[in-house]
């Protein structure tokens, strides 16, 4: 017989108590306090629009050390009987330490038994499977500081959306950026128009996390890549990330559809030595360009 979501959401919601119990401390699950009370609504009323997917962190500690290993977690309307989407992330590992975590862990997760719920499963397979990674990111890291000359890159990426105006995107933008050590802007409205330079991983880390879970109408339009031996400090065009806002046009009502003034923010390229970029952004050649 075919399930429903309804029974699917209600195994949901008793597999988030169990995980809750496991972790009771505050900040070892980072669920928004909404998401439950809004699956209970549906279920209680479930002739209306389905709720929002569960989304959460769970924090696990791993080994002697209890080191931390984040484990973010997206949950289908028809799981457990759709395989969850799940990643495993530490600041500890290196990209290709974690890419090769992931895929253990998907492989694990994709030899049990469908419609069986497997969160608790995953968390201690997080648990038991990533000391090894963990250890072997020292190990590498160590040698690295041996090396007699050490060359670095400046990572710059130029990124576009249709738009940018919620608070909340905004703020997930500005603190990733100061955790990141990166600099660069933000041009809010429509078009958006992100730019952040600084270490190729913490870009790269950028990228992932302003695009957790999905923004949709956003793609990376350019990147460039600087190698070095000094400091990748001397090669940014930009002194801080910028919140950057120009006189705009159109409507400022509720629809909060409103352009940017891209003459301001082409001469703002200009006097950081990019003015190459915005034909890239936009597929529009500056007139007044002597090339």
């Amino acid at each position: 017989m075919a399930v429903t979501v309804r029974e699917c959401l209600e195994l949901q919601l008793l597999e988030v108590e169990m995980l809750l119990a496991m972790f009771p401390k505050k900040g070892e699950i980072n669920l928004d306090e909404d998401a439950v009370p809004g699956v209970q609504h549906y279920l209680r009323n479930s002739d209306g629009a389905l709720p929002p997917q569960l989304r959460f962190s769970i924090a696990i500690d791993v080994g002697e050390a209890k080191e931390k290993v984040e484990l973010q977690v997206v949950l289908p309307h028809k799981y457990p009987h759709v395989a969850p989407q799940l990643f495993a992330r530490s600041d500890a590992l290196h990209r290709q330490q974690q890419l090769q975590l992931n895929t253990g862990l998907t492989s694990h997760i994709s030899s049990l038994d469908s419609g069986e719920l497997c969160l608790c499963e995953a968390v201690q397979w997080v648990k038991d499977n990533s000391l090894p990674y963990l250890e072997n990111s020292k190990v590498s890291s160590e040698s690295a500081l041996e090396a007699v000359i050490v060359k670095a890159a400046l990572h710059r990426m130029w990124i576009y959306s249709h738009h940018i105006y919620r608070q909340e995107l905004r703020k997930k933008i500005f603190d990733s950026a100061k955790k990141l050590n990166l600099t660069g802007f933000c041009l809010t409205g429509k078009p958006g128009v992100i730019c952040v330079e600084g270490l190729q991983e913490n870009c790269e880390e950028f990228w992932r996390v302003i695009r957790y879970p999905n923004w949709k109408h956003i793609s990376c339009k350019h990147v460039e890549n600087i190698e070095t031996e000094g400091s990748v400090d001397e090669l940014r065009l930009f002194r801080a990330f910028e919140d950057l806002q120009f006189e705009a046009h159109g409507d400022y009502g509720l629809r909060n559809d409103y352009h940017m003034d891209l003459g301001q923010f082409l001469q703002f390229l200009k006097e950081h030595q990019s003015g190459h970029i915005f034909q890239i952004l936009f597929g529009v050649k500056d007139k007044h360009s002597d090339k």
